[in-house]
């Protein structure tokens, strides 16, 4: 009488690229022997996008403070919050509009370079690895000319996970600008 070998399913799992849950295996009915033909099962589970994606948090609202022109005015914002669930990496961005006064001519108009933003460490998170802050100290800040990293996560990470951080909004006002008060919009995005 023959001896008979039994195997058991190899499946293996991994998150792809564009919120595709791929498993593979290779599967070996106990009634063949070990050397027989393989049999391959390929079968795409397909995640929606929406349930992948982080979730970036930040302050309704901020006041710069005041400043005579040519002079510059300092402000922390409030915390900034970053929450990913099943999400292996992200990059949180900040990007400024130009600050506006009266009906937003030339001399009614900060640009946006002249905001500078650093963000600063860590303020606290949860979940596996570092985040990265883009800016951690204010010899670091940069002009919000275009848009900036203000922190990134490169840990694999299959969980949930928060990071925390408090950025700094400095504004240099120009020595030409009138006196009034200016509005803009400081927007963080994560991908």
């Amino acid at each position: 009488m023959g001896s008979r070998s039994l195997s058991w399913p190899r499946v293996s799992l991994r998150i792809g690229m564009g919120g595709v849950l791929c498993a593979t295996g290779v599967i070996l009915p106990p009634w063949k022997s070990p050397q027989a033909e393989a049999t391959t099962a390929n079968t795409v589970f397909m995640i929606p996008e929406a349930l992948l994606a982080p979730v970036v948090t930040a302050p309704a609202s901020a006041n710069i403070g005041a400043a005579q022109p040519g002079n510059t005015t300092t402000v922390q914002m409030g915390q900034v919050k970053v929450t990913s669930s099943g999400v292996m990496r992200w990059t949180a961005t900040v990007s400024a509009t130009n600050f506006t006064t009266g009906a937003g001519s030339p001399g009614q108009t900060i640009a946006r370079g002249n905001l500078s933003y650093w963000s600063g460490p860590i303020v606290t998170k949860t979940g596996p690895g570092t985040p990265v802050p883009g800016q951690p100290t204010s010899a670091d800040k940069v002009p919000l000319d275009t848009a900036r990293t203000a922190f990134m996560y490169s840990t694999v990470n299959t969980n949930s996970s928060t990071v925390i951080w408090q950025p700094t909004l400095v504004m240099t006002v120009p020595a030409s600008a009138v006196a009034g008060t200016y509005t803009g919009t400081v927007t963080h995005s994560v991908a």
